[in-house]
């Protein structure tokens, strides 16, 4: 597949999350199926650093982890026939390395690991100023496409 990039309005298309909750401003570079990198570039207008915390604004840790989770929902969801499908968590595990603070640009890299049967594996890496800031190892679903795995209930046979 060709890889491509996806402008803040194009993204949507991919990203079913909307402002306030949107945490990715540009997709530079997605191969469906494979990877998505981008950005998100935070100003003093982000809704968290007024109170996260007053003397000393960062980007909480959680909105971080959405950012990585949200570039690789782009990286499944650009696969044919899965554009605009919701994804949720499945399992996350992250280590942060630094705070992230007003003015820095979020530089985000996630990959797909494995893709099957509705559930993704991936990884994701944030950087600001090329120093990592997070990562995660990641797994998501689109729940629509796992139900058709699971096993039936007794109410339903």
């Amino acid at each position: 597949m060709e890889k491509f990039s996806l402008n803040c309005v194009e993204l949507q298309e991919y990203q079913p999350n909307r402002y306030p909750f949107l945490m990715i401003d540009h997709v530079d570079e997605v191969v469906p199926g494979k990877f998505a990198k981008g950005y998100k570039n935070l100003t003093m207008n982000e809704w968290y650093f007024p109170v996260h915390f007053p003397d000393g604004p960062n980007m909480p840790g959680a909105l971080q982890l959405e950012a990585l989770a949200q570039m690789l929902t782009v990286a499944i969801t650009t696969l044919p026939g899965l554009k605009g499908k919701v994804t949720h968590a499945l399992q996350h595990t992250v280590k942060y390395k630094r705070e992230v603070k007003p003015g820095e640009k979020f530089e985000i890299e996630t990959e797909v690991l494995s893709w099957k049967r509705g559930i993704c594996k991936g990884r994701g890496i944030a950087k600001v100023n090329g120093e990592i800031a997070c990562e995660a190892d990641m797994m998501i679903t689109i729940p629509e496409i796992l139900e058709q795995y699971l096993p039936k209930k007794k109410s339903e046979l």
